[in-house]
Order: C-alpha cells, then sequence, then structure tokens
C-alpha cells in the first residue's frame, strides 16, 4: 500500500513538472492565452490532469511563474557562488537569461501577474531575492572597477529580458553569446 501510495505521488509530481515544464515553453512561444489542451498535449498528459493541478489558467499562470522566477533566483545564486568575480557572475547570469530567452516569457507572464505578485508571498520573496542578487553583483563589479559606475541594477535588471532575433541560417546560441557580449563590452569599465 505505501509503495503504490508513494508511486502514485511521484507520478503526479512527475505530471505537475511536465505541465510547468510545457507551459514555460508555450507562454514564451505563445504568450499565456494558449489552449490549456495543447499545453496539456505538449505535457504528454490529459486535460483532466492539467485541471486536476491546476484548476484554472489563472493558476497554471501563478505557479509557472513561480517556477520561472525561481529557476532565475537559481541561475542568479548560482553564478555568484561558483563564479570568483562579481563580473564573472553578473556575466554568466545576463548569458543565461539570454540562452533561456527570458525575455519573451517575462513579457508573456509579467503583464498579467502584478496583482498576484502583490497577493502571493511566494512570488514577492522569490521576486525580492532576484533584485537582492542582481543589487549584489551589480554594486560588487563596480566597487571592483569591473563596471561602470554610472549603471544602476535596475538597468541590470532590464537587461536580464533582453530578447535576440537570429535569422533562419544562424544559430541562436551564437547570436546571443555575440550580442550579450557586445551589451557586456558597453557595461564595462574604461
Amino acid at each position: 500500500m505505501r509503495v503504490t501510495t508513494a508511486l502514485k505521488r511521484a507520478d503526479a509530481r512527475n505530471n505537475r513538472d511536465q505541465i510547468i515544464a510545457a507551459t514555460l515553453i508555450a507562454f514564451r512561444e505563445q504568450g499565456v492565452d494558449v489552449p490549456m489542451k495543447e499545453i496539456a498535449d505538449r505535457a504528454g498528459v490529459g486535460v483532466g490532469t492539467l485541471y486536476r493541478h491546476f484548476p484554472d489558467r489563472d493558476a497554471l499562470i501563478a505557479e509557472t511563474a513561480q517556477s520561472y522566477l525561481a529557476d532565475l533566483a537559481g541561475l542568479a545564486a548560482t553564478a555568484w557562488r561558483e563564479e570568483g568575480a562579481a563580473w564573472a557572475a553578473l556575466s554568466r547570469f545576463l548569458h543565461a537569461c539570454a540562452e533561456r530567452r527570458v525575455g519573451a516569457l517575462a513579457a508573456a507572464i509579467e503583464p498579467n501577474l502584478h496583482a498576484e505578485i502583490r497577493a502571493d508571498p511566494r512570488l514577492r520573496e522569490v521576486r525580492a531575492a532576484i533584485v537582492e542578487l542582481v543589487e549584489r553583483m551589480t554594486r560588487a563589479a563596480q566597487a571592483d572597477g569591473a563596471m561602470r559606475a554610472d549603471v544602476e541594477p535596475g538597468d541590470v535588471a532590464r537587461l536580464m529580458t533582453l530578447q535576440v532575433y537570429t535569422r533562419p541560417d544562424e544559430s541562436y546560441v551564437d547570436a546571443v553569446h555575440r550580442v550579450v557580449e557586445i551589451v557586456l563590452a558597453g557595461l564595462r569599465a574604461g
């Protein structure tokens, strides 16, 4: 009995994770109005399973935003922890944001979240963690002399949502790398 219950819980968690992953991609590609059936199909689950986990679109948007923001906070924390200098951490973080197309996802999700962010303490907390890490990396990079003194943490936050257009004949990763390096060159001191 316990094994069966544990397997059911693991299966439910897996379905939920698949739904969130599919939703992140669908929202990034098509916006938040993508049909729920399409999200379920992308996740490889039935619509009933989707609605068991998320009773309505607002619940799905809120949980997707939580996942998206938690991922950003994790990226920032990992860059800060693993890189030897603030500039390297900030550069790594901005590259990761552009590669993950944070701008497209933010454009899809954020307009729907302003009231939700004020109401949900989980979203406020994770958003505050991101802001704090971006501020810390920015100020430390400036203190180290690596970043221009006139750049504000808010400027860096806006760069997190940088969207890069790529032609059909070019690699997205290569295009992102080049564009982010040009942006970083503009942020460097001296």
